[in-house]
């Protein structure tokens, strides 16, 4: 029995790759590319929709597309072409990639819309109030269905193109 063979799935090895395994590891790849550039077109499709610049919408969490939602499709995308979608890497990445669908649609968009309720009633209360000098609250936390699925596309493709533009498939 060697050290890593597929015949002993339970046996854990670390390599000695180092930074070129992460320099070639295309699915983490395709994963970074696509949150990056998630993040940049949020710039553009703030000023698309609200007629002004905010260049802190690189760095935000909400907006057009979900940057979250390109990362794990663009990382599940990318594992399936390379390591096919028989694999138990993409069966871990689909499942990773629904709950952070539904997470960043579901729960983080409804934590953002109660952050806007919450703002307006502080804003609302007298000087005098214990909480009415308190920061507002975030309330661009999620996201609505149609920015997960731009993400999702977005995501789709650089996982796709990333994914099979590895020559040859990794094992």
């Amino acid at each position: 029995m060697s050290a890593g063979d597929p015949a002993h799935p339970s046996e854990f090895v670390l390599t000695s790759d180092g930074v070129a395994g992460i320099i070639h590891n295309w699915p983490l790849i395709a994963a970074f590319i696509a949150f990056f550039l998630a993040q940049f077109l949020k710039v553009f499709t703030f000023w698309y929709s609200e007629r002004r610049w905010d260049y802190t919408r690189i760095a935000g969490s909400g907006g057009m597309p979900s940057s979250h939602t390109a990362c794990v499709i663009a990382l599940t995308t990318s594992i399936g072409a390379v390591h096919g979608m028989g694999s138990q890497a993409f069966a871990i990445g689909l499942v990773f990639s629904l709950v952070v669908m539904y997470d960043a649609s579901g729960v983080r968009l409804h934590a953002g819309r109660q952050a806007s309720v919450l703002n307006m009633i502080i804003t609302e209360l007298p000087p005098d109030h214990p909480v009415s000098d308190t920061r507002p609250l975030r309330d661009s936390l999620g996201h609505t269905p149609l920015q997960v699925a731009v993400g999702a596309m977005l995501g789709f493709i650089i996982g796709y193109v990333v994914g099979k533009s590895v020559d040859p498939p990794m094992a």
